[in-house]
């Protein structure tokens, strides 16, 4: 009937000739009887369309009325799923000469740009002929080298955010900066050479520390993009298989994929056997995906899940080999796209041409003026402002007083009240401080990406995060087993899932090993079965290998888990097969279509034995009629083991004579009349670090949501055990803790916001259910930090107040939208993390503290000195324009710096989060730098009342502000004992300013309760100590070096004045301490003072969780 095959025949065709050639598919025409087939073996066609519930085949189950299987085996049950279940989708059964001409239509351009759009709708040799590709031969050497000039390498682009220059215009783009320039200029402009130096250099010191800070940063993130695979085989220059770069592969190569291959394009599979792909990188689906060549795709916007006949870059290879036709490279993949849509908004180019230059005009201001950016640096940049102005008004007010008559002396003095207001080296003070910040993160395996996320992980109220290789461990192991005697077997104390040196195996509270497993006739047949029907290869750590020696393995996650049980008892399959002299006779893979495995192999003796492991479902109907009577046992500690969140698999083997060889080679034989042998449950391990991470954010008013694609019962036996679900969670609140992705997505906006909790489980979870829970908690005022590995995840990673990217096994894509990535996949990273934001929130507000005291200070001194005329009339300064400088920035620079580093305090992560909203400057903080600030400032101004106006006769002398001379030795002795004093007490404040509001004499009241613990506190911080004490001695050597005190400083030796220092040391600690009492008195009021750890984790825990 039919005299040539088609060259381009319908799916089902395709499915009978290669890999399923066991069925034989007939279709039955219009007219025709049961099945009818003219004999000549090729398909008969489809003389009709019809309709049906899938328009992604060019098959429907009407057409395969007479499936006639050569073995008593159903169809492929995934295949027939995939190709049948899904109703989301219309079919139009089209026969095949019009799927033919379809093909040909798409293929007569030879279009190579455009085969992506359509490369899964036709059979692969279609995609070869518009590639002009060889599938047998592959590309020659010369179309390889035109086609890597036409499309260029294999590899992503970068976003082109980060480049030297960006870094660099980055560091200037703030009002401080600006502010500091202007400073500069000016002082220059007064020819005061010094003190324009001085702030030139500083602002050099804030360029360079912080350039190579971000530099550093973006160099490290470029180290970790490794996630495309460096090296492919690919089948080239007349059928040469070659190991190449990834990066120069072009569309029309033909690359071999087997097991652990990373997919280094997207491709059109040409043969497939047995292949399986992980695809959750860009779909986040966490199952293996079969893959088919032999399928056609129909509809043009099936996605890349919904197409079985393809692979794509960046996927990992699970099972089997295949053969594929690279049909995109680089940013043309699916992954491409998805990174180009990341790459960064469009400038608004809507609306008329002023509307547009009014936008982008505003727009450079604010970068210029560093108005936009992280709360920290938004604000800070509106301090800047602020600073700017009140200098500005500052200045006024100076000249207001003299009336206007801008002479030198004037304009000096306004020009030293402007800059005594400013922190000069506030910028360089925070870029040393999130320099060693980012660096102490770095080490704790979490790399910065963007320097603003350092200031907001400490203020996160919420984390969202993926449960696999998270939480867990990401490698399977086998936590259970229930054997024939109904005795069960448990794997305690382990600590690698690929150590089998670690942990016990416990059989009802006896350990045992290979001599107890030789001994039982049940433990030998369990032990003999999951260690040679098994693939897995576990390799020992090399001999001369340096650092931490590790185990490591290549397989199928279960194979390994089940491998390293058998070698916990000394049974490895190696083991097992030397000593017995075992041989394989027959091998039946493993199938998702009947979700079991078989070997045979042979003894010495010649008998046999057929080892198979399975699904119990599969496995159960298999069993031989002695093992009936147990089926409801099996099948009920099955379902017990799997309620545990177990993953469970059935054992079985069967024992046959020499004379069934040739019979075992089939496997319905092969895989019937079998005995039980025993259950396993696998499961993937929490990490030793998670449960106590888990506690830590409870403790911290930090509420962990695990977001996990998993299956539900296996995230709640999770969550229960490493702490997400426990006694915190009250049991009004257990009905909304626990949700699968169906159920939160089917709940509407405003039924989320009535939620009492959001959910802190959701299972089955996908993109799209992440972004939506990041909405939810957003629109209740929470900071969330969000997880995540694949492509699909970095749209949630970029909507996250932080996006934190996994960087051992997460994508490229994912690390580019992340604001950090860890460099161990590891939740305990993330709360180190927080617990370094909180650290560094602190100690931000604490050298802010230190510094706006002395700016405050300063201010008050000198606005009121303008009272203190000279004999000309002009105002004498109370403070040398070097005085300001040096104050503000060589003793206030390293006290800050020394403040900066201090360690994290005992209760920074038993206390609710800091608001993100409010920022640094909190209420407390501005209370407390007026409240020591003025004060600090009385003193030095009442100290020089008592040495010019006291002590002396008033007498200020002659010009006195610009260099010395015989009437200059009371204004010198005056300005110094102020100078003195002032420097004294920002190096003892900096003392005081390690805490808030605990006393300097019991800071550390967890480590060393007592007034003698002062001296532990003072040597705790050593860069801070030795700060300190040159803040205490530099004022001396400023005093009595000749020359550097009368001609630099302008201030002259003191000798009696010192009493006045020394006392004004002790009235200014009583000052601050009696301050901080008062605060700890009023916390106390409120109910806010410390509390035992245990209690405050409970209650804060609780209280966060309600309020999430």
């Amino acid at each position: 009937m039919h005299a040539t095959r088609y060259r381009h025949a319908p799916a089902w065709y395709y499915l009978g000739q290669t890999r399923f050639s066991k069925y034989r598919f007939t279709a039955r025409p219009e007219g025709l009887p049961g099945g009818a087939d003219d004999g000549d073996g090729d398909p008969p066609p489809i003389p009709s369309a019809g309709s049906a519930n899938k328009s992604s085949l060019f098959l429907s189950e009407e057409s395969l009325v007479g499936v006639r299987p050569r073995s008593p085996l159903p169809l492929p049950g995934d295949l027939r799923n995939s190709i049948f279940n899904n109703t989301d989708e219309t079919v139009n059964i089209i026969p095949r000469s019009e799927a033919v001409d379809a093909a040909k239509d798409l293929t007569s351009t030879h279009d190579v740009d455009n085969v992506k759009g359509w490369a899964f709708m036709v059979p692969a040799t279609a995609v070869a002929h518009a590639l002009e590709a060889n599938i047998s031969s592959g590309l020659n050497t010369t179309t390889v080298s035109a086609r890597q000039v036409q499309y260029g390498i294999n590899k992503l682009e970068s976003s082109g955010g980060v480049t030297v220059w960006s870094i660099l215009v980055r560091q200037v783009s703030n009002s401080l900066t600006l502010v500091l320039v202007i400073a500069m200029i000016l002082s220059y402009a007064t020819l005061d050479f010094i003190e324009g130096g001085v702030i030139n250099a500083v602002i050099l010191l804030n360029i360079i520390v912080g350039f190579f800070q971000d530099y550093r940063a973006e160099q490290t993130i470029q180290s970790l993009q490794s996630l495309a695979a460096p090296m492919c085989r690919v089948v080239r220059d007349i059928g040469t298989v070659q190991t190449i770069m990834a990066t120069e592969l072009v569309p029309g190569d033909i690359v071999q994929l087997s097991v652990g291959d990373v997919v280094p394009a997207d491709m059109r599979l040409v043969e497939t056997i047995n292949l399986a792909t992980d695809e959750a990188l860009l779909t986040g689906e966490s199952k293996p995906s079969s893959k088919f060549a032999e399928v056609i795709v129909k509809d043009p916007l099936a996605k890349p899940a919904d197409r079985p006949n393809s692979i794509f870059s960046s996927t990992t290879v699970t099972r089997g080999r295949g053969i594929g036709l690279v049909y995109a490279t680089g940013m043309e993949t699916e992954l491409g796209d998805i990174a180009r849509r990341l790459q960064g908004k469009k400038p608004d180019t809507s609306g008329p041409w002023y509307l547009r230059v009014y936008r982008r005009t505003l727009a450079s201001i604010k970068n210029a003026l560093g108005l936009v950016g992280t709360p920290l640096q938004v604000k800070l940049s509106y301090f800047g402002l602020f600073l700017f102005a009140l200098a500005i008004t500052l200045a006024i007010i100076v000249f207001s007083t003299a009336l206007w008559d801008l002479d030198d002396e004037t304009l000096i003095y306004g020009i030293c009240v402007a800059v005594a207001v400013i922190p000069e080296s506030l910028i360089a003070v925070l870029t040393i401080t999130v320099a060693v910040g980012s660096t102490a993160m770095a080490k704790g395996n979490v790399i910065v990406r963007k320097m603003g996320a350092l200031e907001a992980i400490g203020g996160v109220t919420n984390i969202c995060s993926d449960k696999t290789g998270t939480l867990t461990q990401g490698k399977m192991l086998a936590r259970k087993a229930y054997l024939p005697d109904g005795r069960f077997l448990t794997v305690e104390r382990e600590t690698s899932p690929f150590d089998p040196t670690s942990g016990m195996v416990m059989v009802e509270q006896s350990r045992i090993n290979g001599s107890s497993v030789a001994e039982g006739l049940t433990l030998k047949s369990f032990f003999d079965t999951i260690a040679v029907c098994n693939l897995a290869n576990i390799v020992a750590p090399s001999a001369d290998s340096e650092g931490q020696k590790s185990w490591s393995a290549t397989g199928e996650p279960t194979e390994i888990a089940l491998q390293v049980l058998a070698m916990r008892v000394e049974h490895s399959k190696s083991q097992l097969l030397a000593h017995n002299g075992l041989s394989l006779a027959a091998e039946h893979a493993f199938d998702s279509s009947v979700k079991r495995m078989t070997v045979v192999y042979e003894n010495a003796q010649g008998n046999l034995t057929c080892f198979t492991k399975g699904a119990v479902e599969v496995l159960i109907p298999l069993l031989k009629s002695s093992s009936a009577q147990n089926t409801r046992t099996i099948a009920a500690q099955a379902d017990a083991m799997a309620s545990q969140g177990l993953r469970v698999l059935c054992l079985a083997r069967r024992d046959l004579t020499a004379s069934f060889k040739s019979d075992v080679k089939d496997r319905i034989f092969a895989e019937q009349d079998l005995t039980f042998v025993g259950l396993v449950g696998i499961y993937d391990p929490p990490r030793l670090e998670s449960a106590g991470a888990i506690k830590e954010c409870q403790a911290a008013g930090v509420s962990v949501h695990m977001l996990t694609g998993d299956h539900l019962k296996t995230a709640t036996t999770i969550a229960k055990e490493i702490g997400i679900l426990g006694r915190h969670v009250p049991k009004s609140h257990l009905a909304s803790a626990v949700m699968t992705a169906t159920e939160f997505d089917k709940l509407t906006d405003a039924e989320l916001d009535r939620l009492e909790v959001l959910p802190l489980v959701v299972a089955r979870c996908s993109p799209t259910t992440k972004v939506r829970m990041l909405d939810t908690l957003h629109r209740r005022g929470k900071y969330c930090v969000m997880t995540g590995d694949g492509v699909n995840d970095s749209p949630a990673l970029k909507g996250a107040d932080v996006g934190v990217a996994i960087g051992l096994n997460g994508s490229d894509v994912s690390k580019e939208a992340a604001d950090m990535v860890l460099t161990d996949d590891n939740f305990s990273s993330i709360v180190s993390a927080i617990r370094e934001g909180r650290r560094l929130f602190d100690n931000i507000q604490k050298f802010l503290l230190h510094l706006l005291i002395s700016n405050i200070a300063q201010v008050v001194l000198l606005l009121i000195g303008l009272a203190f005329k000279d004999r000309n009339g002009t105002s004498a300064f109370p403070l040398s324009p070097l005085e300001i400088l040096f104050a503000n920035l060589i003793t206030s620079s390293f006290l800050a710096i020394g403040l900066g580093l201090e360690e994290a305090s005992s209760d920074v992560m038993i206390r609710p989060p800091h608001s993100l909203r409010a920022g640094v400057f909190t209420k407390e903080l501005i209370i407390d730098k007026f409240i020591y600030g003025i004060f600090m400032g009385t003193l030095c101004l009442i100290s020089f009342v008592i040495v010019a106006y006291g002590v002396g006769d008033g007498d200020l002398g002659a010009d006195c502000n610009h260099s010395y001379n015989s009437t200059c030795d009371l204004p010198f002795r005056a300005r110094g004992t102020a100078y003195c004093i002032l420097t004294v007490l920002l190096s003892v404040m900096a003392w005081e300013a390690k805490h808030l509001n605990r006393s300097l004499f019991n800071m550390y009241p967890e480590e060393d309760p007592g007034t003698l613990s002062i001296f532990r506190t003072l040597l705790k911080n050593r860069f801070l100590f030795w700060a300190v004490i040159v803040g205490l001695v530099t004022p001396f050597l400023s005093i009595y070096i000749p020359v550097i005190n009368t001609v630099v400083f302008r201030h002259k030796a003191l000798t009696w004045e010192w009493g006045l220092v020394f006392s004004s040391i002790f009235l200014f600690v009583a000052w601050v301490e009696s301050w901080k009492a008062i605060k700890r008195t009023m916390e106390k009021r409120k109910g806010r003072n410390n509390v035992d750890p245990d209690k405050g984790i409970a209650l804060t825990a609780v209280s966060t969780l309600e309020s999430a």
